[in-house]
């Protein structure tokens, strides 16, 4: 475990150790903890704002740790319910759910690939925030919490540690004195929660006082305790959860049955989308499965 006095020290070579980290995620591919999550919320019109800060890997992850992680999952309703699991992707797990998207994938039929896109796994991001600002609820100010969101942010993350231009200077977000505020701002389009408005402000130090930033560092949440083998289901029991929501009985799933079912299955108010954004990219993975 690392020492916060370390963890200052190494203040400016931190991004350096996060690009590299970040670059090897790249190249390869429960409990209830609801309490510990927090949301900004919008107004009627789809519209909220708020600001965060991200905080580096926390005290009990240690050094070799990443300070967000990165989880796949599955949502989707079928004619026994709903399926609402992560995905074994994950953790670089064969995953039932997505061996039978890859069979409609590959069927031939156009029709399949509209399935698959209702089933496929969702991406999202968590990590540890500072809640500096919550307009709607400033009673969340002050308190660190976990904060699960999609690609869009996990591009702005990224986007200030490698900048475009040459006038634009690289810096660590997660970090407590050389990183900056992030702000969030939700806009409603086409339908859906938009956050091309946020954006970080210029880098400073979250807070001046070093013992309010210990103190904030070591009540950082596991993110390593979020993918734990306990936090998912085994691959047969996944298995059987599936076969129950589309209906197929422990039988190999017939393409054109299994659209018609679905298609027959009775419409339900759809739960209000959590702030997690689906990668139009997994498309991607199932055609590589299909080449396998």
């Amino acid at each position: 475990m690392t020492s916060f006095a370390n963890l200052k020290r190494e203040s400016s070579s931190n991004l350096d150790k996060l690009k590299s980290k970040v670059e090897q995620l790249n190249s390869s591919e429960g409990s209830d903890k609801s309490n510990n999550f927090w949301r900004p919320e919008v107004d009627k019109a789809g519209n909220g704002m708020a600001t965060i800060r991200f905080l580096p890997t926390s005290a009990v992850d240690g050094d070799d740790s990443l300070p967000w992680v990165k989880i796949f999952e599955h949502g989707f309703q079928g004619p026994g319910g709903w399926l609402i699991d992560k995905c074994l992707t994950t953790k670089s797990q064969q995953c039932p759910v997505c061996e039978h998207n890859n069979k409609l994938w590959t069927s031939g039929i156009e029709a399949n690939k509209d399935v698959v896109r209702k089933q496929k796994r969702k991406l999202s991001y968590i990590a540890n925030v500072y809640i500096v600002s919550d307009p709607k609820h400033p009673e969340n100010e002050g308190q660190v919490k976990l904060f699960k969101f999609g690609a869009k942010i996990f591009e702005k993350i990224t986007g200030v540690m490698n900048p475009t231009f040459e006038d634009e200077q690289a810096f660590n977000p997660f970090d407590l004195w050389s990183g900056a505020n992030f702000k969030l701002k939700i806009t409603k389009v086409a339908g859906y929660q938009n956050y091309d408005k946020s954006e970080f402000a210029s880098p400073s130090p979250l807070l001046d006082d070093d013992a309010k930033l210990e103190a904030i560092w070591k009540s950082e949440f596991s993110l390593k305790e979020l993918t734990d083998e306990k936090e998912f289901k085994t691959y047969d029991a996944l298995k059987t959860r599936l076969e129950k929501v589309l209906g197929l009985n422990g039988e190999e799933p017939v393409v054109k049955t299994t659209v018609e079912t679905l298609k027959a299955a009775p419409r339900k108010a759809e739960p209000e989308p959590e702030i997690v954004t689906e990668d139009d990219d997994d498309l991607a993975y199932f055609a590589k499965l299909a080449e396998e």
